[in-house]
Order: structure tokens, then sequence, then C-alpha cells
């Protein structure tokens, strides 16, 4: 078992208290002087509230999904002796509701030297989907729709 963590600040700055005019802007902070500055979706909040720029939830939930399929694919990759160039996933997240129903991966994948056949490509993103930690840990649909560079 291991445990991550996580800061997550915000503070008023001065200004009014009110849901129209409050800032959504904050600052989340990891170990090793991390920090990302974080916003809600500019959809979910008045107009009249103060802009800012971040990362929003639901693009960092997308984005923790994308990214521990990537790093599970490319541990699998390294172990059969592929060797990947690149690694590109242009994700999408679907918010229905009050809840992300589902996520799509598009990852498309460069290989250099001997490069595994598409049916082995597709079965190394199944066994990358199957390891992945965010995808068993939430009940959003997950699909995975793998590309060759």
């Amino acid at each position: 078992m291991s445990e991550h963590y996580a800061s997550i600040e915000w503070s008023r700055e001065g200004r009014d208290f009110v849901y129209e005019t409050y800032s959504r802007q904050h600052v989340w902070r990891f170990e090793g002087d991390i920090a990302v500055p974080g916003r809600a979706a500019p959809g979910n909040i008045p107009k009249s509230a103060p802009a800012a720029s971040g990362v929003d939830p639901e693009q960092a939930f997308v984005a923790a999904l994308s990214s521990c399929h990537m790093l599970w694919f490319l541990h699998l990759a390294c172990q059969r002796k592929w060797r990947v160039e690149r690694y590109v996933d242009e994700a999408v997240g679907v918010l229905s509701g009050n809840w992300i129903s589902q996520v799509t991966l598009r990852p498309v994948v460069a290989f250099s030297g001997k490069a595994p056949s598409g049916e082995e490509h597709r079965a190394l993103h199944h066994k990358a989907h199957e390891k992945c930690y965010i995808a068993n840990s939430v009940k959003t649909e997950v699909l995975v729709e793998p590309g060759v560079a």
C-alpha cells in the first residue's frame, strides 16, 4: 500500500465572498515543490466571477486517467523490448449531469526499430488499461482508441 498527497490552497485575497464574484483560482501543491494553478471549469461559474488560468478538476481527472494509462503502456512496451519514441493522447471526458460518465483515450504511439503488430499494439493498450490504478478506481467508462504514428 502507498499513500499519495496533494495540498490544495485557496484564499479570498480581499475580495467579497459572494457567489457571483469570488475567485475560483487556487493552487495544487505536490511534493518536490511542484505548484499547478487550479480553477473551476469556466462553464461552471457565473460570467461575473473573475477569469483564472489553470487546470480545472474535470481536466485533471481526464489527465490522470490518460497519464496512468500511458505510464503502464510504456512500462509494458519496455518489458517487451519495443522502443517507444513518442506517445500523444488527445483524451476527452464527457460530463453527464453531475459526473464524468465517459473518458475516451486516443493514444497515438510512434515506435522505432521493431514495432508491435496492430494486434500486439491493441493488446498492450488492453493490458495497460487493466493495470491502471486510476481506471480501476472509478465508475467512469474508460474507452481506449489506440493509433500508431
